[in-house]
This record gives structure tokens, C-alpha cells and sequence, in this order.
């Protein structure tokens, strides 16, 4: 499986803002576990690429 980027600057950005919000939440012990999903999003902007998108037919960066 190819890791074509679907996953703009915007994006990206909020997955991590996101993605490391949750995780601080659940590290404190205030969202639990599920928290720790955030990981997900964090991993998936350094990536530039979702799965999720893919399988979707999304794509939130600009076309090269």
C-alpha cells in the first residue's frame, strides 16, 4: 500500500494541536484512556497521510 499525502498544512496542524491536547488530557488522568487516540491523529500528520481519507476518496492537501 502506497502513502500518497491526502493530508494538507491546516490539517496537519490541527491533528496535532488536537491530537496532543488529548493526549495531554489523558496523561493528567482527565479524559482516561481514550484520550490516548489522539496519538492516532499526531502519527497521521507526521505521516501526511490518513487511511480513513483514503478510503473515503478525501483529500485535504493540494493536488501535484
Amino acid at each position: 500500500m502506497e502513502l500518497t499525502t491526502n493530508v494538507g498544512s491546516l490539517d496537519r496542524m490541527l491533528r496535532i494541536a488536537i491530537g496532543g491536547f488529548l493526549m495531554v488530557l489523558a496523561a493528567i488522568g482527565t479524559v482516561g484512556i481514550w484520550g490516548w487516540l489522539g496519538s492516532i491523529l499526531v502519527v497521521t500528520a507526521f505521516l501526511k497521510f490518513c487511511p480513513v481519507y483514503r478510503v473515503l476518496g478525501l483529500k485535504t492537501c493540494k493536488s501535484s
